[in-house]
């Protein structure tokens, strides 16, 4: 099985910045996809970026020139740098992997535990 751990989640001022940080770890595995989720409060949980083995990324239109999403391979770990935050972008930000178990061969979708990402004045 695969873990999660997530860090760089906080409280920033709108037009600033944050950097969420996501390793992955566990059985030998191959990543598919690596995502960030987040889920402000009464809605539902959206998709924020997505990308590739082959680095093709995915962006949610609000977000899309202000995220970028990044891995570090030999690490396995996922990176969300987030500038110029606005209010709405308050959320619980969620890692997500999707991975092949190199062992089993089966797929697994595996999540973080979130980080809170407040954008306030």
């Amino acid at each position: 099985q695969v873990q999660l751990v997530e860090s760089g989640g906080g409280v920033v001022q709108p037009g600033g910045s944050l950097r969420l940080s996501c390793q992955a770890s566990g059985s030998e595995f191959l990543w598919r996809t690596m995502a960030w989720h987040r889920q402000a409060p009464g809605k539902e949980r959206e998709s924020v970026a997505t990308i590739a083995r082959d680095e093709s990324t995915n962006y949610e239109p609000s977000v899309k020139g202000r995220f970028t999403i990044s891995v570090e391979r030999a690490r396995n770990m996922v990176f969300l740098q987030m500038n110029d935050l606005k209010p709405e972008d308050t959320a619980v930000y969620y890692c997500n992997v999707v991975v092949h178990l190199v062992r089993t061969g089966a797929v697994e979708n595996a999540w973080g535990q979130g980080t809170q990402v407040t954008v306030s004045s």
